[in-house]
């Protein structure tokens, strides 16, 4: 035997071994269902949003029913520029007046979402696994209100509504669809949900992907919700990262300023997912190959978990 195939060999030996070691994880999520949401820079990156679709693609053929929900900020952010539509902030939130939700609405509904559900089905091909993409206007499948948001000014303290336009939260859920797509005994199905809404009024909003998520993953009762981000999890006030965490000490890393930035609205999704029926979210980094597998079926997980005690 030469080297080379000494270290085929080795390999394959190391595989088998990693293979077994799953085995009580995959047993563990064997037809549960796992809500993922997919966003960040990384998802404009082709290479990524292959090998993400291919994860995805063998949890569903490792026995678990994955459903994604995607933001798209930044290709949002790159049409608009395009379309010279100016884009305004109140703290960290797009206003979204009509030009704006409609070109939301074309980036969220049709470019991206339409891309992650391809990309699955082209790597689930040879097994016949196929993403379908929808929309919370499917269906009937999320009922929303405009997003109400107070601002203090900084001069006289008082605080005042701001209005963020077309930007709503979630006030219903309707999941029928997306449960028969993953109950479905003939077919392989990924639902793949942008985070679009409408109000009782008939009108379109848009809403926090993560927030999506979370009301999703609420009503099926999702045994993990995995929230990619650019982080590899939350860090503590000693900088290292937390792997594990309750909902007390989570809100508690809010209140005490530890958790700063884009990680205090996580944290909140985190929790409130967590109180409406998920087991535990995970804060993971979406950009590290294989992220979600090496969160599902390892010991020692890729991010902090949250739960309720």
């Amino acid at each position: 035997m030469d080297e080379i195939e000494r270290q085929s060999e080795e390999r394959g030996w190391a595989t088998a071994k990693t293979l077994a070691e799953a085995l009580p994880y995959i047993q563990v999520y064997d037809r549960e269902t796992v809500v993922i949401k997919y966003g960040g820079h990384a998802m404009g990156e082709t290479a990524v949003a292959k090998q993400f679709a291919a994860d995805v693609v063998l949890l569903k053929l490792m026995g678990v029913n994955p459903v994604v929900v995607h933001g798209g900020g930044p290709q949002i952010s790159a049409m608009l520029d395009k379309a010279g539509v100016k884009s305004n902030f109140v703290d960290g939130l797009r206003v979204t007046d009509a030009d704006t939700m409609a070109v939301a609405e074309m980036v969220l509904s049709g470019a991206v979402n339409k891309e992650i559900a391809h990309w699955i089905t082209v790597a689930g091909k040879e097994a016949d696994v196929r993403g379908v993409g929808l929309s919370g206007k499917d269906a009937g499948l999320l009922t929303v209100k405009k997003t109400s948001r107070k601002k203090r000014d900084p001069d006289s303290m008082i605080e005042h509504e701001v209005d963020l336009g077309f930007v709503g939260d979630p006030t219903k859920v309707d999941a029928k669809l997306i449960k028969g797509l993953i109950a479905s005994e003939t077919d392989d199905w990924v639902p793949v949900v942008a985070p679009i809404g409408v109000a009782e009024d008939g009108a379109t909003y848009n809403v926090n992907a993560d927030t999506v998520a979370g009301a999703l993953a609420g009503e099926l009762r999702a045994k993990r919700m995995l929230l990619l981000t650019d982080v590899p999890g939350v860090r503590g006030a000693d900088g290292q990262i937390i792997r594990q965490m309750t909902l007390g000490q989570a809100s508690k890393l809010i209140e005490d300023g530890v958790a700063t930035g884009g990680m205090i609205p996580k944290l909140q999704t985190a929790m409130a997912a967590v109180r409406s029926g998920v087991e535990a979210v995970v804060i993971l980094d979406g950009r590290r190959p294989h992220a979600m597998l090496v969160e599902l079926f390892t010991e020692y997980g890729a991010g902090t978990l949250v739960k309720a005690s």
